[in-house]
């Protein structure tokens, strides 16, 4: 019989998939795929409920429903000072799975070469592949994850038809800050590049950083494609609700992938995103200050079972140095190991990598209820001899 897609036979099952199915087998915690085991707001999901019931249940309108709109681009304005005409700039997709495909579909041609950074999400390279673009990888390793400046500058030349940038980033947990995302901005305007702008832990930042769009920046606002997530702002990650922010010459060919992927998205959910979008400041403060509050738990928990534990200063994420605990595989092995012995999963930092990345870091989900992180925690340290302060 003929061949099928080479990219996509090739592809391999996803890692999250992996880890998933071997947490369920035995019974383990799963602290790996990042998702929170409660739902969101209360008024969100009751918004869901009342606009199923409305008669509005046919096609939305393409771009989206003019409520989530208006909402988006109102919260661009709210948080960046973004001036954002909902008519034109704002494209919401069924996730930012597919926002991030759309806008990818609506930059590349084949033969373009994209700069990627790794770590990376594992959708990232397969849909640039399949697209018949050429990813240049550029690395950030642990523990500190310096953007090493000269690689990325080489990364880019004649072909380069945009980088696709993740902050706050997923596994690293790194915010770029204004000078790197500066760096960055000479970069595109040097090569006359575009951005895709992967933003969903936009609102999950913590210890008092600040979370900058690269769009914000001089020059930045005809390049770039922002992408946002209800799904993670609003800790409801099966709706798969996303949003596009692009001046109208990028909305509209995202618009257009947008058409041949998906078409449209629910539209009690898109109105019910609406209403958590216009929420007051303090559910986006308590928000952050909740995970960060989960994230000291499971660093201490961590760093008192033995790992060494990276900093991480946004998205749900924290990774941890393994080698310490002397245990002498690789970090697929070490994961398996824990899901197996101890009955808690955690995703290996390799996954996040192209080739021959960092084999010794594990990362950990801590978007948990309290109890389940405490009882994650005093498994590892059982399995491990070691014995947990009071508070865990």
């Amino acid at each position: 019989m003929k061949p099928l897609n080479t990219q996509l036979a090739g592809l391999g099952t996803t890692i999250f998939t992996v880890m998933s199915a071997l947490a369920n087998q035995h019974g383990a915690i799963n602290l790996g795929q990042g998702f929170p085991d409660t739902d969101g707001p209360e008024d969100v999901l009751q918004a869901a409920v009342d606009a199923l019931h409305d008669g509005r249940n046919q096609y939305p309108p393409m771009t989206g429903v003019p409520e989530l709109r208006q909402a988006v681009a109102a919260a661009n304005k709210r948080f960046y000072g973004l001036d954002v005409n909902p008519d034109t700039e704002v494209v919401v997709t069924s996730g930012a799975t597919e926002a991030i495909t759309a806008c990818l579909m609506g930059l590349l041609n084949p033969g373009d070469e994209v700069v990627l950074i790794e770590p990376l999400y594992d959708t990232y390279l397969p849909v640039v592949r399949m697209l018949g673009a050429i990813p240049r990888l550029v690395r950030l390793n642990p523990p500190d994850w310096v953007l090493p400046r000269a690689e990325l500058a080489a990364a880019f030349g004649p072909k380069t038809k945009a980088i696709l940038i993740n902050s706050p980033m997923n596994p690293a947990g790194k915010v770029f800050d204004h000078d790197e995302l500066s760096f960055i901005a000479g970069l595109l305007e040097q090569h006359d590049c575009y951005a895709v702008c992967d933003e969903v832990y936009e609102h999950l930042v913590l210890d008092g950083m600040r979370h900058i769009p690269l769009m914000t920046l001089p020059g930045m606002r005809e390049r770039c494609l922002r992408v946002g997530s209800a799904g993670k702002t609003f800790s409801l990650t099966g709706w798969k609700i996303g949003y596009i922010t692009a001046c109208p010459t990028l909305a509209n060919v995202a618009t257009k992938a947008h058409q041949n992927l998906t078409f449209t998205t629910p539209p009690n959910l898109q109105r019910a995103v609406a209403v958590g979008l216009a929420k007051d400041d303090s559910y986006f403060t308590q928000f952050a200050a909740d995970l960060q509050r989960k994230r000291d738990i499971m660093a201490k928990g961590l760093a008192e079972i033995g790992f060494a534990v990276l900093p991480t200063h946004g998205s749900y994420f924290i990774s941890a140095d393994f080698r310490p605990l002397g245990f002498n595989g690789d970090d697929v092995a070490f994961c398996r190991y824990i899901t197996e012995a101890a009955k808690v999963t955690a995703i290996p930092v390799t996954a996040f990598y192209e080739g021959d990345g960092p084999k010794y870091f594990a990362r950990f989900a801590f978007c948990k209820r309290d109890e389940v992180l405490h009882e994650a925690l005093a498994r590892l340290a059982r399995l491990f001899g070691k014995t947990l302060s009071a508070e865990h």
